[in-house]
């Protein structure tokens, strides 16, 4: 069985951080495991409080992960802090991971900041350039480059402008546009759009863990660049499609709709 690492913040409500990646990673296929960035008092309404590990404790998470069970592909979320970006450079450089995806997660779903001023500096500096593939939305696209991205031009620019200062494959998301939830992949064969229907659902908890894992499941697995991404978007369409309405704020998505079996079985359903 194919393994991923999913480096991330939990979220105590379950629908995104490292609960949103395992429950990913678990729906497609891959044995799925966790490196704790942060504890965050969160739910479908906004974060309340953040409280990170220590760099020597993350070290340690880590090293215990490589060192028995080596992930084929790591999944890199919530990193609020630059001290705790070098841990993760540092040992993610001597471990050599084939597959490492970046989602620089600076805002939650709920508007919430989730990462401090220097810590961007260090994601830029030390993350993005050993990523195989970095996944921002519009709004942290405009923070990587220092540019308003207000058209599918601006997101193409954007994207390539990226790969060229890290040479990084480059998923541009647009799921943030009012106009277009197209996504733009930027790479060594150059660029494409991918295509998505907006799906008219508010409950968006999480989408970005979501994609991110998908993406790094499927990497994993032994599937090219551009398919783990067209699949990881099919996925996540799917799970959002399954409308699921829970909280009182911007829900989580349905991370297992397409599980079936016995023992996903209600009682009423049950012989």
């Amino acid at each position: 069985m194919r393994t991923a690492l999913t480096i991330a913040g939990s979220d105590c409500s379950g629908g995104a951080g490292i609960q949103a990646d395992l429950k990913t990673m678990m729906a497609n296929g891959v044995y799925a495991m966790s490196v704790i960035t942060a504890l965050t008092a969160q739910n479908t309404m906004g974060v309340s409080g953040i409280m990170e590990v220590t760099p020597e404790f993350l070290k340690k998470q880590l090293d215990a992960v490589f060192t028995d069970i080596k992930p084929d592909a790591v999944k890199i979320g919530m990193v609020a802090s630059a001290e705790l970006i070098h841990v993760i450079a540092e040992r993610l450089s001597f471990y050599k991971p084939k597959f490492i995806v970046v989602d620089p997660v600076m805002v939650s779903t709920s508007g919430s900041r989730l990462i401090e001023e220097d810590a961007v500096a260090a994601l830029q500096n030390e993350l993005l350039p050993i990523a195989s593939v970095i996944t921002p939305n519009i709004p942290e696209t405009e923070v990587l480059t220092g540019t308003k991205i207000d058209s599918k031009e601006k997101m193409e620019q954007a994207a390539q402008a990226l790969y060229n200062k890290y040479e990084t494959a480059v998923l541009c998301k647009g799921g943030h546009s009012i106009e277009y939830a197209n996504d733009y992949l930027y790479g060594a064969d150059g660029g494409n759009w991918l295509e998505s229907k907006r799906i008219d659902n508010e409950n968006t908890h999480g989408t970005g863990c979501t994609l991110s894992s998908a993406i790094a499941s499927n990497l994993a697995k032994g599937f090219p660049m551009d398919v783990s991404v067209e699949r990881a978007k099919a996925y996540i369409s799917g799970a959002l499609a399954a409308m699921l309405d829970l909280g009182k704020g911007s829900g989580p998505m349905n991370h297992g709709f397409d599980i079936t079996g016995e023992y996903v079985k209600e009682v009423q359903d049950h012989e």
